[in-house]
Parts: C-alpha cells; sequence; structure tokens
C-alpha cells in the first residue's frame, strides 16, 4: 500500500516538521481512509489510486489530519481501541469495544469533514 501524502505534505498541512515516524503513521492513516471511503465512488487509476484533482486533494488532507489528529491526541486509542473504563482501586483500565460491540477506529473529525466535503463519506455506518 502506498500512502495518499508524504511527509512534506504532511508538514505543509500541519505547519510543523513531520514526525520521524511519519512514514508509518500516513499509511496507517490512509488504510483507515479507505476504511471509511470503502463504499465510495470516484475515478481511479491502474493502482486504485484516485485521478480526480479534488479526490486526490481530499485524500492527501484527510489523511494528513488523520496523523494530526494522533499526535494531538493518542495513537494508542487506536490500536487499543478507546478506553472503556477505569477502576482506581487496585488500578485497573478496559480497552477496545468489547465483545458484543464493534466499534469502527477513531477518525479524526477535520479527516471526516474534509472526506464528507468531497463526498467521498457520508458520516454514516457502512453496512455491507
Amino acid at each position: 500500500m502506498t500512502a495518499y501524502a508524504t511527509s512534506t505534505e504532511l508538514s505543509t498541512f500541519t505547519g510543523v516538521s513531520a514526525p520521524v515516524d511519519a512514514t508509518r503513521l500516513l499509511l496507517r492513516a490512509s488504510s483507515l481512509i479507505d476504511d471509511y471511503i470503502r463504499t465510495a465512488v470516484y475515478p481511479v487509476d491502474v493502482d486504485n489510486f484516485p485521478t480526480a484533482t479534488d479526490d486526490i486533494a481530499a485524500l492527501r488532507d484527510a489523511t494528513c489530519a488523520q496523523v494530526e489528529y494522533w499526535a494531538a491526541s493518542d495513537e494508542e486509542d487506536d490500536v487499543l481501541g478507546p478506553m472503556q473504563g477505569v477502576v482506581l482501586g487496585d488500578m485497573q483500565m478496559q480497552y477496545g469495544a468489547g465483545a458484543n460491540r464493534v466499534t469502527p477506529l477513531d477518525l479524526a473529525p477535520r479527516a471526516a469533514r474534509i472526506l464528507r466535503i468531497a463526498h467521498l463519506y457520508s458520516g454514516q455506518p457502512v453496512r455491507l
């Protein structure tokens, strides 16, 4: 898989230097974006990359927004799932959605907005 954005584009988007692990983060963010837009219809090339300038820009910016979100919050939430509870007596923490619930990974609000404006994501759960 190739990322929708480069480290240079991430730096331009955020206005700060890209983190050391920018390549890894951009790949993970691109994968997350792909999951959210899996039912979107837009023109692509033979490698399934968008060909329309507006789509290319939206996917690039949404990917950068996702990495920016992880930098501001914590990428760990995406790895472990959101924290579901904390017990202070004997200090217990519970991550993940639990056995009976499936929760999509956390899409950054700014990334969702960029994708909605580009008509690549409706903001509604995907039902396949």
